[in-house]
């Protein structure tokens, strides 16, 4: 636990962590944050977006989601279950949500992938790297690629 002032003269506050998901604190955060950003950029045009693809019994085989915002189109996450990979089925995702982002008027798509994961995918299709984290995790890196949507 950590104390820290308050900044009105109360008595100290406490700062516990608390370990595992808090969604009502993160969308309160991300909230409080997107009003900031607004506010200084005086860009409201922030908009959550996702696909999934099912098989027959409902289940998700393959999605993907992310955010479109100030011209930019981020990719949070895409993920196709192992037998469905190699058919297409990420490339497909990948274009519905670079349609969706040129729809909203963006010009760049930006999505982070570890060196583990799937950055050849994303340079397969049209993505080049902009920044590299080594050791994040340790021992492999963090590459963020971008692509232009400009036509």
């Amino acid at each position: 636990m950590t104390r820290v002032p308050d900044p009105d003269g109360a008595p100290v506050a406490r700062i516990t962590i608390h370990a595992g998901a808090a969604p009502a604190v993160e969308a309160f955060l991300a909230q409080r944050i997107e009003e900031y950003n607004g506010l200084l950029t005086g860009r409201f045009d922030g908009l959550d977006f996702s696909a999934a693809h099912r098989d027959g019994s409902g289940r998700i085989r393959a999605g993907i989601c992310g955010y479109t915002w100030g011209g930019c189109c981020h990719i949070t996450y895409l993920w196709v279950h192992e037998a469905w990979r190699g058919k297409g089925l990420g490339a497909a995702l990948l274009a519905a949500a670079e349609e969706h982002a040129r729809a909203q008027r963006c010009e760049v798509a930006f999505v982070a992938t570890h060196s583990f994961q799937a950055p050849d995918f994303y340079r397969r299709l049209g993505y080049v790297t902009r920044a590299v984290v080594t050791d994040d995790p340790v021992g492999h890196a963090s590459i963020v690629l971008a692509k232009l949507l400009r036509e």
